[in-house]
């Protein structure tokens, strides 16, 4: 290594005195950046600016040289590059207007342009989706603006998009970074970033890499989002927006919002971008869950009524800063803090234990201690910050670049409460004559006769998870000829994570049944399931949150093997050669390295045994080291000016959660149930194939198709038995396991372009759609003969929007679909879980009133989509739960 950096050291003194770099920046009228520029050279040197518009350049000697700025909807500029200049030189695009087709380059279709242009101009496949197109949309978190992005759908809790998938992976086969590094999951079992946690409000750019480069961390198997927060003003900017609107799921529930943001420059050196976002809905939910059983003709075994009313406020604040030394050294700060309050009560009836006409009704109340902070409800207080301290600098002809960062995410959940209450020998009819709407029939008195349920237990709990993250990155690259460089670089992440729960069990002095507490009849009116499901009389939230617990007892079950700690180390290098293969084609070809450490802590419980304190429990420690070898052969070919075709062979890998790696042991007696982690897991490692074919219209658009396949070898699945013998009976057997062999295979299709042959005012729509299918197979399911898809993977999935615009008036209606796909593997195809179907539709509409004074409407889920699982058959319900619309309406000032 010491030798390799002498040689580069060596080419740098001797090429310094011959070329000279010069920097600059690209905006556009209104001072914003424009990435994906191209800056090109008389004699065919040539450039790209990045995500800020920023661009570097070599200059053979010390004279002034002529280039030629070109941005797809902008004027070509010519420019003087100056060598002599310690400056950024900042060059200032016009929009172009083309007489023939009327193309203006404004408003929504500013930020197609952006987008268009970088992704126009990344070697590797990539979408891109700018602020202007987020913007667009009645998106509130960076998760449901990404369901828009071709290939990419996604998963949702409480109505909202959460985890992601892209190409049909599921998310944890998927990475979402922060402005290049990795952001730390909140979550107590998996490494997944929770997408509604991060206000759309404070993106400027979106970028999915569906194909990756040897500099880009390689856990990333479907694909790489990478979130580019504001920063690097060029002048004063002060935007603020207000929006108000309602939930019509939950009497009185409104949604209230508002963003801010202000940045300039301090100096002709220092420059800031302060951000924030506050987001507060008041909602919730209408769920009905099955369980059914595998007899000759399926049975109900278990049925939940859940109602669950929910608030949920969001904060967010980002402060970035940068400092130019001069044009060839740079230095910044990038800061970001996001917070998620989520307050819900859960109120389930549960029917079980049905034999001979009679079932068992247990009902449940959920929520937390009666404070100011809890305010008798579950609180679930997710947190993440992130802040990175990094420099860029030109020595010579080595460019280098460097950073450190740190994050953190956490979640708490102080004083979750629960009580329970149980009537047996309830008279019953099981009705499954439609297994989407199936049930138990109840007469209305048994389900409301609170002097019948008896109490049947109290439990309160405090949860704790918490991730660290610290990086520390550098990257050098070293131009070798004209338009060819050689790039290498090292990163360390490391990471540490840990979950510590805990639970009480009590009993309340004076309650034997729920008459002698405080109940109220939580029965929705036009509950969304359907009027056959009703909830009846509860005890109240507030009862729950005032009741003074004290001398519970450790309810081990509950918590004793789901705590763990894990520390984790990836030490990475790679090297890469970027070579221009005449005139229209580039390669990329090199190799990424990375070495992963692990060492973990879990526990062990066995209920028989029992424990008598948490000093009793069994811990069990273990480690695991592994490295892998990534190659990479990346190559795009232009065709035309603008027809691209990129053809890429990566290698991914994905390791497994934390919690799947943990030694626990955890067997349940009383239910008769079994699960275990395994130690013994292997990364997953995936050979990717990707051929993508673009071509871009002079009017502002694009076509695309392309195919993708993967290999996967060691992918993960839940193992479930429900006959595995142990103490001479049979349980139900869980633990997750490496199948041998996967395979995928697909393709997608795209489509953006104003609809300009239309008559008149209608010649500004613009259509945007997508449609991506995938392909899976699996081979290595224990027990399993047939061929299993890949889990999280939806065969079809489909995007659409079609909008007008005007000076003053945009309006757009746009369309989420994605296919139904496997959530869990079962011990056979009766057991196997699928996410049903499901289709977005959403409407959204803006006035400006002036150049710096927008009003705004949206509305969404008009289709009223459900999120719906289902057990082996489509029309076997499992859980099928309603958000019903929402809409918004405000104001956005932009003061510039």
């Amino acid at each position: 290594m010491k030798k390799y950096l002498f040689v580069c050291l060596a080419l740098i003194s001797l090429g310094a005195a011959a070329q000279t770099t010069v920097k600059g920046r690209i905006l556009d009228e209104n001072n914003f950046p424009l990435p994906g520029a191209v800056i090109a050279q008389e004699e065919g040197r040539y450039t790209v600016s990045d995500f800020d518009g920023f661009f570097s350049i070599y200059i053979d000697g010390i004279e002034s040289v002529n280039a030629t700025v070109t941005y797809t909807g902008f004027e070509n500029q010519e420019i003087v590059l100056d060598p002599a200049s310690d400056r950024i030189q900042l060059v200032v695009l016009q929009p172009s207007v083309n007489e023939l087709d009327e193309v203006v380059v404004s408003g929504f279709q500013g930020g197609v342009v952006k987008s268009l242009n970088k992704q126009k101009n990344d070697i590797n496949i990539t979408n891109v989706v700018s602020a202007d197109q987020v913007g667009k949309f009645p998106d509130a978190n960076i998760g449901d603006a990404l369901k828009r992005i071709s290939g990419i759908t996604m998963q949702y809790d409480q109505g909202e998009a959460r985890d992601i998938i892209i190409r049909g992976f599921s998310p944890g086969l998927n990475s979402v970074t922060l402005n290049g590094e990795r952001i730390p999951s909140a979550e107590g079992d998996n490494r997944r970033v929770q997408m509604d946690l991060i206000p759309s409000d404070m993106i400027q750019l979106i970028e999915v890499s569906k194909t990756l480069t040897p500099d880009m961390e390689a856990d990333a198997i479907g694909g790489s989002v990478n979130l580019v927060t504001r920063s690097n003003p060029n002048g004063f900017r002060l935007s603020t927006s207000i929006s108000g609107g309602a939930n019509p799921v939950r009497d009185g529930g409104f949604n209230r919002n508002m963003t801010f943001i202000l940045a300039d420059k301090l100096s002709d050196k220092l420059g800031y971008t302060l951000s924030a976002s506050h987001n507060t809905s008041d909602y919730g939910s209408d769920n009905i869950e099955f369980e059914w059983d595998d007899s000759e003709t399926p049975e109900l075994k278990e049925q939940d009524i859940r109602r669950y009313d929910v608030k949920r406020t969001r904060r967010s604040i980002a402060l970035n800063l940068d400092y130019d030394i001069n044009s060839t050294n740079k230095i910044y700060f990038k800061s970001i803090y996001n917070s998620r309050d989520d307050w819900e009560n859960r109120f389930r009836v549960r029917f079980d234990d049905f034999e001979d006409g009679e079932v068992r009704i247990r009902k449940q109340t959920k929520g937390g201690i009666g404070n100011d902070r809890n305010d008798n409800r579950r609180l679930e207080d997710q947190r993440t910050y992130k802040f990175a301290f990094g420099g860029e600098h030109q020595i010579g002809k080595l460019a280098m670049d460097w950073k450190y960062s740190f994050s953190q995410a956490s979640e708490k959940r102080p004083d979750e409460r629960y009580i329970r209450f149980d009537q047996k020998g309830v008279a019953a009819t099981m009705d499954t004559s439609n297994a989407e709407f199936p049930g138990f029939i109840v007469a209305a008195s048994d389900l409301n006769n609170t002097s019948e349920f008896k109490f049947k237990e109290a439990q309160d709990a405090q949860k704790t998870t918490e991730e660290d993250n610290n990086s520390f990155r550098i990257n050098f690259q070293l131009p070798y000829s004209e338009n060819d460089y050689i790039k290498f670089g090292y990163k360390l992440n490391q990471k540490s994570k840990m979950r510590d729960d805990i639970w009480y069990e009590y009993e309340i002095d004076g309650v034997d049944f729920m008459s002698n507490t405080s109940t109220d009849d939580y029965t929705v009116p036009g509950y969304l399931p359907g009027s056959q499901y009703t909830h009846g009389q509860f005890a109240t939230a507030e009862y729950l949150g005032g009741l003074n617990f004290s001398g519970g007892e450790l309810l081990f079950e509950e918590f004793a093997t789901g705590n763990y700690s894990a520390d984790e180390a990836v030490n990475a290098a790679y090297l890469m050669f970027v070579d221009k293969l005449g005139q229209s084609t580039t390669v990329i070809a090199g190799a990424r390295l990375e070495s992963t450490s692990l060492d973990y802590v879990g526990y062990a419980y066995d209920e028989e045994e029992g424990a008598n304190s948490i000093a009793d429990l069994e811990e069990i420690a273990g480690s695991n080291n592994y490295s892998n070898i990534l190659p990479n052969l990346t190559v795009q070919t232009k065709l035309s000016e603008n027809f691209i075709l990129n053809g890429a062979y990566t290698v991914g890998i994905a390791r497994p959660s934390y919690f799947e790696l943990v030694p626990y042991q955890a067997i349940n007696s009383a239910d008769l149930e079994i699960a275990v982690g395994n130690p013994d897991l292997e990364a997953t490692v995936s050979n990717n194939f990707d051929l993508m074919g673009e071509y871009y219209f002079s009017n502002v658009g694009l076509i695309t198709a392309g195919i993708f396949a993967k290999d996967i070898d060691n992918w993960l699945y839940l193992f479930s038995d429900d006959d595995y013998q142990f103490r001479g009976e049979s349980y139900d057997y869980e633990q997750v396991r490496n199948g041998r062999t996967a395979s995928v295979n697909g393709f997608e299709l795209g489509l953006q372009t104003r609809l300009s042959f239309l008559p008149g005012f209608l010649g500004n729509t613009t259509f945007y759609g997508n449609y991506t299918y995938t392909n899976t197979s699996t081979d290595g399911v224990a027990e399993r003969g047939d061929d299993v898809p890949l889990v999280g993977a939806a065969e079809n999935m489909f995007n659409a929007s079609l909008a007008y615009e005007s000076n003053k008036f945009f309006l757009r209606a746009s369309m989420n679909y994605a296919g139904e796909s496997l959530d869990e593997i079962g011990g056979n195809i009766f057991e196997d879980r699928y996410y049903d179907e499901q289709l977005f539709i959403d409407l959204n509409a803006t006035y400006s009133i002036n150049d710096r004074v927008r009003i705004f409407a949206e509305a969404k889920n008009l289709t009223n989509q459900p999120l719906r699982y289902y057990q082996g058959l489509a029309d076997r319900t499992m859980q099928l739960e309603y958000y019903d619309i929402n809409w918004n309406v405000g104001i956005k000032v932009d003061l510039r």
